[in-house]
């Protein structure tokens, strides 16, 4: 590392790997949050839910990754034409172990080039989790369920024609407003990370 460039952030990590124990423990851990959080799902049932889930361990794996990495997935809707239960990260500020983060590699190796380290980006860390990014639509959605984010920041799925002028998005809730702003995408803060969603 270059000299004066500083320590490296400490690279966020993705752990889909998950035991029957685990599972059966996440399962419950989902369950509670579901029944708490009733104003989120309205109509819709957690045994239809875990049913779906016993049978795709991918997407348990991926709802796994992210509750331990601090998201605090819940179901936020069912799709009708998909037949698909859709999760949230639902933690009430950008999930905790997923921050100090690019928008995405080619940000992230801007800044490595300059000597410095952030702790991954968000487009990769999605990937890896098998989820995406919230977009500005679904983000606004999220919001309408509580507040979220009102000390935090979470990267949004930027649309291309920005992207390509090198910005990416993000979204914060302050003064009892919700906000959609921009940086450029190599940019990284200890109090921005990203929140994901799943079909399942």
């Amino acid at each position: 590392m270059p000299k004066g460039s500083g320590k490296a952030i400490p690279k966020v990590k993705v752990n889909l790997e998950i035991s029957p124990d685990q599972g059966e423990e996440l399962l419950e851990k989902l369950k509670l949050r579901f029944e708490e959080n009733m104003e989120r799902h309205k109509g819709l049932e957690w045994a239809k839910v875990q049913a779906r889930l016993e049978t795709q361990s991918e997407k348990l794996s991926s709802l796994n990754a992210m509750e331990s990495t601090g998201g605090e997935p819940d179901v936020v809707g069912y799709d009708e034409k998909t037949d698909e239960y859709i999760f949230y990260d639902c933690a009430e500020q950008s999930p905790s172990e997923r921050r100090s983060i690019c928008y995405d590699g080619e940000g992230e190796q801007a800044r490595i080039k300059k000597g410095v380290h952030p702790g991954g980006n968000a487009v990769d860390l999605a990937a890896a989790m098998g989820v995406e990014l919230l977009n500005e639509d679904q983000y606004s959605q999220l919001q309408e369920l509580g507040e979220f984010d009102t000390k935090t920041e979470s990267w949004l799925k930027t649309p291309v024609e920005v992207r390509a002028l090198g910005g990416a998005i993000y979204g914060n809730r302050r003064y009892n407003r919700v906000f959609v702003g921009h940086n450029s995408a190599p940019s990284f803060y200890s109090s921005r990370g990203f929140r994901g969603v799943l079909r399942v």
